[in-house]
């Protein structure tokens, strides 16, 4: 036994002295890596190799040289100025091209190249870019990064001929500006850059269509590997080890290029580009360096297809293949020594067998551990190993320690949910129960965390028991992810429907909701509903003198007054414009709605300050009730808006309750709106005239033009039912048309017939004044046509037209005056029209209101505002006629104080065209027997 051991320690004595003798002697020899871009996290491994010394452990002093393009590796190895280098599959082109290139090893088993354009609001198409500007790599060579994207859009049906390439500047900025119309990018840089910028884009990937290339690859020239093959094995082995550390200590890394390579990026977009890389490079499911043969195969035979190379052309030689075979001779003697040795020793063979096996068990161990930890660390994902029993921290990954907002020192010190919002934590509590009793092996949930600077951060929670030992506490894996921008949006969504942007009150859509909400919980408690329904008035003037800004100030003020009338359980809502409603629920007494209601009129007519402005508006608003008035929400709706046109109807600054009165006139405004709409193509209405006279002579040589309807079933319709109507439906317009051209039918026939200087009046509805487009040109067309000159024509007007005296009104007063027809205000006196308006605008005429007339008597008020008008009316060069005149008494006071005509049924009531031509030219016929028999 003793002999056995001694001869087993002799047999490694000897294998020590000869792995002493065949260990070479390792000197520094100095190489140069050439990278195809600037410093960034996309050659990480490299620096990290430099940095931990894995080159100077493996004899190796690198330089690693920044790139000026993506050609750069390429050259300078082919040329000899350069060892190694980065680059793309393109490499396999260059191969086929005849240069010596050979790759070591695949870093990114997807490539990142991309293109990327601007987002439009149709559908993303790559074919957007045929005829237009494209940055894609340097056009120096046709070999490089750019064959990938080259083949994807040919494959696309996008050829290099049909778009100007354009060599790139690889500053997105010409992307964003619109000098190019797409850029080649890479998706673990650029897309950090546009994001930050708020930059819309969409990214084209060649993986789309099945072209699924390596991206980064270390190479070497055959020149170097065959001259030094081991110092190409050592570099390698080395690289790869540097690839291994960067993929799982990424924020370390980061710091590192930051303070030894380049500032260029900062850090958060250095971890951004790690964060990208990890499903590119792939470090847990496959060994950094490891590239397959037949992918490359695959990568040929999508360039031949594309035309790019031959088809089965071969590519020997151009894989770097780690022969383990290739020894020198001294070595082969050496190891035949061993191999004697080792027979000799022959009881040693099956402990050092055991050894091996056992050598090998714990390296596969502890490629799992780094595999898994590689994965852990650099997982998306924020993922935690907790204790089950004492929710402390056994494990936490960077991701975790990210999205918390703290480190991992002060996570150990606390317990799983301390950062959790109160209102979540006993869901989660719940569910934890359920896991640690084995009724369930995981949940999701979606909670809330205090971050240290107090802001609240949502995030989806998964928890997934752990298998433990027996005796030790069961322990559960948290992974977390950070939905905090995915729930903001979500909820800014929800704002933007359900909410008013201006006044931060509930819209249509919440308003109509919470309606239906209260209805159906007013139903189920037999208690009494009310719907108000306020609109503002005046407030069009508001906006049209102090602007649209200061109207919005107006209604933000006017919500806060309505909302501070109210009880919280009620609902106030912005329905547009300056309509508001309200929605009183569980009314306890009838007086309560009619106490708000006051409330909000009183609130409402206090001054609005507006920057140094006070604006005065009043409201008026409509009252319905549930179940009293209707049952359905279209129907309460409704019987509220009536009511508020009541209101508002009775003179504003009130409210008032529906009534089935109001329903009724609201069918009957319907009905009669309907049947206004069929009046003129049926040929319904009718043109009556009422006379002029002059009261010094009794001449008539003036007539008012009156609109009458012959409604089919309803008879005649009177104009102060159906005017309102043709205005609110816009039917105005073409009514006016009408009237206009068979008043200036009737006025050509009386001046041909009657008196060359014979004139009709035609009212104007303010709307119809006011209209949009092209004005007068069609009147003035028409009476181009009929050769009749405008002095035949006076249009009447109402002073509230003045008073909104905008520049369109002001260009419509001109085009009447260029035109020679004449103006008269209408029932002056009533209105609030000031002694400026007349002196500021060209009008003719002032027809005193018959409200004056009608109590005419000597040394009456009424009297001296008569007398008042035509003393004014004649200092400004107008002429004055006076309406309803009854009376003999009325025309002699008329005449005596100036009045130049007199217009009522004294003279005549309106009647008829035809019988009004028979009138005046029974007039005619009558003054001229006077005339003759004088």
């Amino acid at each position: 036994m003793p002999v056995r051991f001694h001869a087993l320690a002799l047999a490694q004595l000897c294998v020590a002295a000869l792995l002493l003798v065949a260990a070479p002697v390792l000197a520094v020899e100095k190489v140069t890596l050439q990278l195809k871009h600037v410093h960034q996290f996309q050659f990480a491994g490299y620096y990290a190799a430099q940095e931990l010394g894995y080159y100077r452990d493996a004899g190796l002093e690198v330089r690693i040289l920044e790139g000026t393009d993506g050609n750069a590796p390429e050259r300078a190895v082919i040329t000899g100025r350069a060892e190694y280098g980065t680059g793309s599959s393109g490499l396999l082109l260059a191969r086929m091209a005849g240069k010596p290139v050979v790759v070591l090893g695949v870093i990114f088993q997807h490539s990142p190249y991309a293109l990327a354009m601007r987002q439009t609001s149709s559908e993303p198409d790559i074919r957007r870019l045929i005829g237009k500007r494209v940055m894609i790599d340097a056009l120096t060579d046709d070999l490089g990064n750019a064959d990938e994207l080259l083949a994807y859009l040919a494959k696309e049906g996008v050829p290099p001929a049909s778009f100007q390439r354009v060599a790139h500047s690889f500053n997105p900025d010409d992307l964003i500006s619109g000098r190019v119309d797409g850029m080649a990018v890479y998706t673990t840089n650029e897309p950090d850059t546009f994001d930050r910028l708020g930059f819309a884009y969409d990214i084209y990937s060649p993986r789309s269509v099945g072209i699924d290339f390596y991206g980064d690859n270390l190479f070497t020239s055959e020149a170097e590997l065959a001259n030094h093959p081991a110092r190409v094995k050592a570099f390698r082995a080395a690289s790869m080890r540097g690839w291994q550390w960067a993929m799982s200590h990424q924020e370390e890394m980061a710091d590192l290029i930051l303070n030894k390579y380049s500032r260029r990026s900062d850090r958060q977009h250095l971890l951004y580009e790690a964060r990208q890389m990890v499903p590119l490079v792939q470090p847990v499911l496959v060994e950094i360096g490891y590239m397959n043969p037949d992918r490359w195969q695959h990568i040929a035979e999508v360039y031949a297809g594309l035309g790019m190379m031959q088809k089965n052309a071969g590519f020997e030689g151009f894989l770097y293949r780690i022969d383990t075979s290739r020894t020198s001779l001294t070595w082969l003697y050496r190891a035949l020594a061993v191999a004697a040795l080792v027979l000799v020793l022959g009881a040693a063979i099956h402990f050092s067998l055991l050894a091996r096996e056992r050598k090998k068990a714990l390296e596969a161990i502890r490629k799992g551990e780094l595999r898994f930890r590689t994965m852990f660390e650099a997982s998306p994902l924020g993922i935690a190993l907790i204790d089950s029993i004492s929710y402390e921290y056994r494990d936490i990954n960077l991701r975790y320690q990210e999205i918390l907002g703290r480190s991992q020192q002060e996570l150990r010190a606390m317990h799983w949910l301390d950062v959790a919002h109160p209102d979540d934590i006993v869901q989660v509590k719940a569910q934890m129960a359920l896991l640690t009793a084995q009724q369930i092996g995981s949940f999701k949930a979606v909670s809330r965390l205090f971050k240290p600077d107090g802001s609240v951060a949502w995030i989806e929670v998964s928890v997934n028991a752990i298998d433990t030992e027996a005796g030790s506490h069961p322990h559960h894996l948290c992974m977390i992810e950070d939905v905090t921008a995915k729930k903001q949006s979500e909820q800014l969504i929800w704002q933007q429907a359900n909410f008013d942007t201006l006044t931060q009150l509930p819209n249509r859509r919440m308003f109509l909701d919470r309606l239906g909400h209260d209805l159906l919980k007013a139903q189920r408690d037999k208690s009494r509903l009310a719907i108000l329904f306020i609109d503002l008035d005046h407030f069009k003037e508001v906006n049209d003198t102090l602007g649209h800004q200061q109207g919005d100030v107006l209604l933000v003020d006017a919500a806060r007054r309505i909302s501070a009338c109210v009880r919280k359980s009620d609902t106030v809502a912005r329905l547009g414009g300056d309509e508001f409603t309200v929605i009183l629920c569980e009314l306890e007494a009838p007086d309560h709605v009619e106490r708000i209601a006051q409330a909000i009129l009183n609130r409402l007519l206090l001054p609005f300050e507006l920057d140094a402005e006070q604006a005065f508006v009043s409201a008026s608003i409509g009252i319905t009730l549930y179940p009293d008035d209707a049952l359905e929400i279209d129907d309460l709706l409704k019987h509220a808006d009536q009511a508020m046109y009541a209101a508002k109807g009775a003179g504003r600054n009130r409210y008032s309750y529906f009534t089935p009165a109001l329903q009724v006139a609201a069918l009957s405004r319907m009905r009669l709106t309907n049947d206004l709409r069929g009046a003129l193509k049926s040929n319904q209405f009718e043109l009556y005239f009422q006379p002029i006279v002059h009261l010094d002579s009794g001449t008539i040589h003036k007539a008012e033009a009156l609109i009458r309807w012959n409604h089919p079933q309803r008879g005649l319709v009177s104009p102060l039912e159906f005017i309102p109507l043709a205005e609110s439906s816009g039917l105005i317009i073409e009514i006016g048309e009408w009237v206009f051209r068979e008043s200036a039918n009737w006025a050509l026939r009386w001046r041909q017939q009657v008196d060359p200087a014979f004139q009709v009046s035609l009212n104007q509805s303010p709307l119809e004044f006011q209209r949009e487009g092209s004005s007068y040109q069609s009147w003035l067309q028409h009476l181009q046509t009929l050769a009749l000159p405008g002095q035949a024509l006076v249009v009447e007007i109402t002073e509230g037209l003045l008073l909104d005296a905008s520049h369109a009104v002001s260009r419509r007063l001109l085009q009447l005056r260029d035109a020679g027809i004449q103006v008269a205000l209408d029932d002056f006196g009533t209105g609030y029209s000031s002694l400026s308006y007349l002196k500021k605008f060209d009008i003719d005429y002032l027809k005193i209101d018959r409200s004056f007339t009608r109590n005419l008597a000597p040394e009456s008020s009424d009297m001296a505002l008569s007398e008042a008008i035509i003393v004014m009316a004649h200092k400004l060069g107008l002429k004055v006629i006076a309406e309803g005149v009854e009376t003999p008494e009325q025309r002699a006071l008329l005449a005596a104080a100036g009045c130049d005509y007199g217009q009522g049924y004294l003279f005549a009531k309106p009647m008829p065209a035809d019988q009004f031509d028979a009138f005046l030219h029974k007039a005619i016929s009558t003054a001229a027997s006077i005339v003759k028999s004088n």
